[in-house]
């Protein structure tokens, strides 16, 4: 993995992680955890993707999938919270 396509990744992860706050939040977490939600939900996202056959190209579909799976990881986490 080259330099510049980490930074991107992590770009479209702090994208994705963002939009994901605004979404379930009403508001982002700062910086870093909006790149480590953004990360983890583009995993997230890309396992849930490729099992349902979607498939998607480019930047675009990368921050979609990235903030698709960043929404399902912070609406888990809001669900183990109130859990406990």
């Amino acid at each position: 993995m080259t330099l510049e396509s980490l930074l991107l990744f992590l770009l479209v992860g702090g994208v994705a992680g963002w939009v994901a706050g605004i979404l379930v939040r009403g508001r982002g977490h700062g910086i870093v955890t909006n790149i480590v939600v953004g990360v983890i939900g583009a995993f997230i996202g890309g396992f849930i993707f490729t099992e349902l056959g979607i498939v998607t190209g480019g930047l675009l579909g990368s921050l979609v999938v990235a903030t698709v799976g960043a929404i399902i990881l912070l609406l888990i986490l809001r669900a183990l919270k109130k859990a406990t």
